[in-house]
């Protein structure tokens, strides 16, 4: 296995059975090529692309080489790193070539966010400490955007809300626990549904009067008719 195959058609790799845990093999880095360390070529390069995610030799490939790049310490590639990197890719189980390139591009960034932090830890001046600092803090807002567009995207684009309980206000009824629901066909039902609570616990404010206090006048102006009006003899 080379780092660049030439070839002019990729081909598709058979996909291993999922049915039980299988760890995928480790890679071997040379100067001009990228070799998998398994007995059977074969079975060791369709364990990595379960693994990676890669639909064919093409993905797998590219996908590798650019996690060998971003693996570098000190401008070489290391081993226990791609390794780390590639451990992880595979307890996310991409799907499909969109969750593979995501779920690269999250390793990257914690690899990444990890070498921020033991820069920060160990900077000597203030202008280093600033510098890894910032650095740290992008990269750590940037992964749970990442997490949120895998989530987003298993889910077929649909993003959770959760509806949280709502106080009772001046004798109204109250929302009790917490309601989970995906956006598409929900979301606008949910708004709307806030929106009515809000106007039944405070009518005034959306400019109608409370229909309890309606009956109450009036059950009030009938008690006092009631007793202004005489017996009759």
């Amino acid at each position: 296995m080379t780092a660049s195959p030439k070839h002019h058609r990729s081909s598709p790799i058979a996909t291993n059975d999922r049915s039980g845990p299988a760890a995928s093999p480790r890679i071997k880095l040379y100067k001009r090529r990228i070799a998998i360390d398994h007995p059977d070529p074969q079975a060791g390069e369709r364990l990595l692309a379960d693994a990676l995610g890669a639909v064919d030799r093409d993905a797998l490939h590219g996908i590798l080489k650019q996690l060998v790049k971003a693996s570098a310490i000190g401008q070489k590639p290391d081993e226990a790193n791609l390794a780390f990197m590639i451990s992880m890719m595979q307890s996310i189980a991409p799907r499909d070539s969109i969750e593979a390139m995501l779920a690269a591009q999250m390793v990257c960034v914690h690899v990444t966010a990890m070498r921020c932090a033991h820069h920060l830890a160990c900077a000597g001046d203030l202008a280093s400490q600033d510098s890894a600092s910032r650095a740290l803090g992008k990269l750590a807002r940037i992964f749970p955007a990442q997490v949120e567009a895998l989530g987003r995207y298993r889910n077929n684009g649909e993003r959770a809300i959760t509806v949280q309980s709502l106080p009772a206000q001046d004798g109204g009824e109250a929302i009790a626990g917490n309601a989970t629901s995906y956006a598409g066909m929900t979301e606008r039902s949910s708004v709307d549904a806030a929106v009515d609570v809000r106007m039944v616990l405070e009518p005034e404010a959306h400019g109608r009067a409370p229909q309890h206090a309606d009956a109450g006048q009036g059950a009030n102006a009938l008690s006092a008719t009631t007793t202004a009006t005489p017996a009759p003899c």
